[in-house]
């Protein structure tokens, strides 16, 4: 397998782009990174690989994608934050195109191994109205009553990759990501996610002085969050492995909204006057990831802390934030 063809479709996406960095590391043969963007929006453009800039909605964009593969990773989607996420179902919806093309594409191409990137928005709402949440089993998706739109594509589309397999033999492999975040991801622009978003709105505070935040929700949402790190990780050991189940791939450690925010408030050494947006997107009341199917099929499970996670991504959103305010006075001085 070393010389043959892996791509990643959504290559120029937070999560896709670490992917394609780790391909390159570990990998001796060619590498194809497809989006939609234009490369030079790329969260990661890496080099010695093959960069194609296609809508992955249309078919033949995928057979393009698809050409000469041995191994898909679909991580293309329209997505973003929860913000995002509700007021966007049609955009979110429409994303079964891309999976269902690739798959009639890595089918007729040949293709030995495809990867899904599903979510942890496909599990049954009811199970989540608390925020002492029980930890959710990859069982727990159904009866199915996913977060609609977002959810419902991604319940759908861990179905195809189910039945290409049944039907035409192609090893599927699907993860339902929770919650992943870390630095080189989406920090401002309304795609965000809370660990990114609140990142922002503390190293604002800390760099103007202005010591105030505002919090979407209550602030007693739970959630877990998972690093980049271990997201990659866990996809590499699933598609090296012979489950074709659907499997969590996130961390147990669940926290609150306000205690995210408490934690980035101690690396960045402050105290901030909260405010509660409550008619804000806020998702369900509680999730987090039961990691008991993982730790059986690949003897392994996320292992980076929140607080270590957070810590490295603090410090590169911290960045961002100063050269944006450096640039903007900047611009001032020159007008």
């Amino acid at each position: 397998m070393a010389d043959q063809c892996m791509t990643v479709l959504g290559g120029g996406g937070f999560i896709g782009g670490q992917l394609v960095r780790h391909l390159r590391e570990t990998h001796s043969g060619p590498i194809r990174s497809v989006d939609i963007k234009p490369v030079g929006e790329w969260f990661h453009r890496v080099t010695g690989v093959e960069n194609l800039v296609l809508d992955l909605q249309q078919i033949d964009a995928c057979r393009i994608a698809c050409r000469d593969a041995h191994t898909v990773y679909n991580l293309a989607a329209d997505m973003g934050g929860m913000g995002f996420i509700e007021n966007n179902k049609t955009l979110c919806m429409l994303s079964v195109l891309i999976n269902t093309h690739a798959l009639v594409a890595a089918r007729d191409a040949g293709v030995e191994r495809y990867f899904y990137a599903s979510s942890a928005c496909v599990y049954n709402a009811d199970k989540q109205r608390s925020h002492d949440v029980v930890p959710l089993r990859e069982s727990d998706a159904y009866p199915a009553m996913p977060e609609d739109g977002y959810g419902w594509e991604k319940l759908f589309s861990e179905r195809m990759c189910r039945h290409f397999h049944e039907d035409f033999g192609l090893e599927t492999r699907v993860a339902r990501f929770h919650n992943v975040y870390g630095p080189h991801g989406t920090w401002e622009g309304g795609r965000e996610k809370a660990p990114a978003a609140i990142c922002r709105k503390v190293a604002l505070a800390e760099l103007t002085g202005d010591r105030h935040i505002e919090i979407w929700g209550d602030g007693q949402q739970t959630r877990s969050f998972t690093y980049i790190d271990d997201c990659i990780e866990g996809i590499q050991r699933l598609m090296a492995s012979d489950c074709r189940e659907p499997i969590n791939l996130g961390s147990s450690e669940l926290t609150s909204i306000s205690n995210l925010v408490s934690i980035i408030e101690e690396i960045a050494g402050i105290r901030l006057e909260r405010a509660y947006k409550l008619d804000a997107p806020k998702g369900v009341n509680g999730r987090n990831s039961d990691n008991s199917f993982i730790q059986h099929q690949l003897g392994w499970a996320p292992v980076i802390s929140l607080r270590e996670g957070m810590a490295r991504t603090y410090a590169w959103v911290r960045e961002q934030v100063s050269k944006q305010m450096q640039s903007a006075d900047t611009r001032r001085s020159a007008a």
